[in-house]
């Protein structure tokens, strides 16, 4: 057992200040700590799990909390109107106009307006006549816009809303605005979180009985800087304890972080199989990102890929002829692939639109053009898709992305390239493939993993490149591709149990767990 001095030497301020004050009937958790302590939120959580460790505190309730968390999309409706809003106000302000002009006058996506025009539709709030003449159908705003102006207003400066306080109208409203993942394209991003309560243990109360007669108060020095010394404000202050037995860090001797070795192994093998590599711009256009690879436009498919938008330049200057002009007519009428096309006007000045790459197959698609064949391809490539970040998802995350074309190339010949990946290189022990759906591929197959912790997870997608891909970019056989997580082959290949341990700046888990 420690002795009262050693007890006191062995606690941060942090817990200091917790045991002193709260006493053994009151409630410890996150939010009382910030509200009656000043700590931030890391500051808090660090604190209680120290305690709970040391069993100075005990869990008496566990709860899960669902708040609903304002995006940056949401503010910019809140302070500037949403979509709904201002086609009412414009409406209302300069009479019926068709849905192009409504894009135009409000510097809105048409996918946007379309979204707006539809919900205001089914509300009775417009109507569009014969000459596609979008109007009022009566003044004033209707009542699921007011419903949702009135969720961004009541967010306020905290900009979260809890789902306990909202009533069931709100709650049904909210859920229709807000997204768990990919949240860059709704108002509020819905997120779960446990939340747990907290009281002294009697050994933490034995504990903040020393620590009063010890005259501590958590607000010790703990370091003496040169600020201090100018200004003498060390004066009449204690300070904590130090604690000269403790060893000294180890010194560990430099080396690169595994992650980039294992990228670089990667990239070896395929090398040493003949690929060539290839590599591209993080930003790209919506035309190669996702219209050259037979994405519909303004259709839920392309939904599959939350990106995120370059403000400034918004636009590139222009697209390479003649693809432009083929994959526009086959996304209009099939053009010369055999297909019908998906039955729209594609939209010339979106697809100039400049994005953050989502996806690695943006690369592919600009490789067809100019590929041999037959041939061989690979990428390491960065992306960017907005989601939420937890063990097996990253915003900001890279792709092995690949390509094999020539006339012998068939559905045998990527099963047998994704059993290499999946066993090989991310050492892998179960594998299945799933059937998959993609715009771009037919047929198309996922390949999923099966992690010792984590479970079965997929890998990737893959499949054999639609004509509506191939043939506009001047390729008529075969294309084999994929576009595999190399984030998560990385986890399986170096034994970690979260994506988020591969981009740390301290790598000693991740050096420990390597040498195992």
């Amino acid at each position: 057992m420690q002795t009262s001095e050693e007890l006191v030497k062995s606690l941060h301020p942090l817990e200091v200040r917790v045991l002193l004050g709260f006493s053994e009937a009151q409630t410890i958790d996150a939010p009382a700590l910030e509200s009656e302590l000043g700590y931030n939120r890391g500051q808090a959580n660090q604190a209680i799990s120290w305690l709970s460790q040391k069993g100075y505190i005990e869990e008496v309730e566990r709860r899960t909390v669902t708040r609903y968390e304002l995006t940056p999309l949401g503010r910019d409706y809140r302070d500037n109107g949403t979509p709904e809003e201002r086609i009412l106000q414009l409406l209302e302000n300069e009479g019926p106009k068709a849905m192009p002009e409504l894009a135009a006058s409000l510097d809105l996506e048409k996918r946007d307006v379309g979204s707006a025009y539809g919900i205001l539709s089914k509300a009775g709030a417009v109507t569009m006549d014969d000459d596609k003449q979008v109007s009022l159908v009566a003044p004033g705003q209707a009542d699921s816009v007011g419903a949702v102006r009135a969720l961004l207003d009541r967010a306020g400066e905290t900009e979260v809303l809890e789902a306990g306080e909202l009533s069931a109208d709100d709650a049904a409203v909210i859920a229709r605005i807000s997204k768990k993942r990919g949240a860059g394209s709704a108002p509020f991003r819905q997120a779960e979180s446990e939340e747990v309560s907290y009281r002294l243990t009697i050994e933490g109360v034995r504990v903040k009985q020393v620590l009063q007669e010890a005259g501590l108060t958590g607000e010790e020095i703990g370091a003496l800087t040169p600020q201090m010394l100018r200004e003498g404000s060390w004066k009449g202050r204690r300070f904590r304890a130090y604690n000269i037995s403790l060893p000294p860090g180890r010194v560990v001797p430099g080396r690169r972080n595994p992650y980039c070795e294992y990228l670089d192994h990667v990239k070896n093998k395929l090398v040493s199989l003949g690929f060539q590599e290839f590599d591209g711009p993080l930003v790209e256009t919506e035309f190669w990102n996702s219209d050259a690879l037979f994405m519909p436009q303004f259709h839920s498919a392309r939904d599959i890929h939350d990106v995120y938008y370059v403000d400034n330049p918004r636009h590139a200057d222009s697209i390479e002829e003649p693809y432009l002009s083929q994959v526009a007519a086959t996304h209009e009428n099939g053009w010369q692939t055999g297909s019908r096309g998906w039955g729209y006007g594609f939209d010339r000045d979106f697809t100039r639109r400049l994005i953050l790459r989502s996806q690695g197959t943006v690369l592919s698609a600009k490789q067809l053009p100019k590929a041999e064949v037959p041939g061989k391809y690979f990428g390491v490539v960065r992306c960017f898709r907005y989601d939420q970040v937890d063990a097996t998802h990253l915003a900001d995350f890279y792709q092995t992305e690949g390509i094999v074309l020539g006339p012998d190339v068939n559905l045998r010949t990527l099963l047998g390239f994704l059993e290499m990946f999946a066993v090989e290189l991310a050492g892998a022990t179960d594998v299945k493939y799933v059937p998959g759906y993609f715009p771009f591929t037919e047929p198309s197959v996922e390949v999923h993993i099966k992690h010792p912790v984590l479970g079965w997870f997929e890998l990737g997608g893959s499949g054999i490149f639609r004509p509506e891909v191939t043939l506009p970019l001047g390729v008529n056989v075969p294309v084999a591709a994929w576009g595999l997580g190399i984030d998560r082959m990385a986890l399986m290949h170096l034994g970690l149990d979260d994506l988020r341990e591969l981009f740390s700046a301290d790598i000693e888990s991740v050096r420990l767990r390597r040498a195992e």
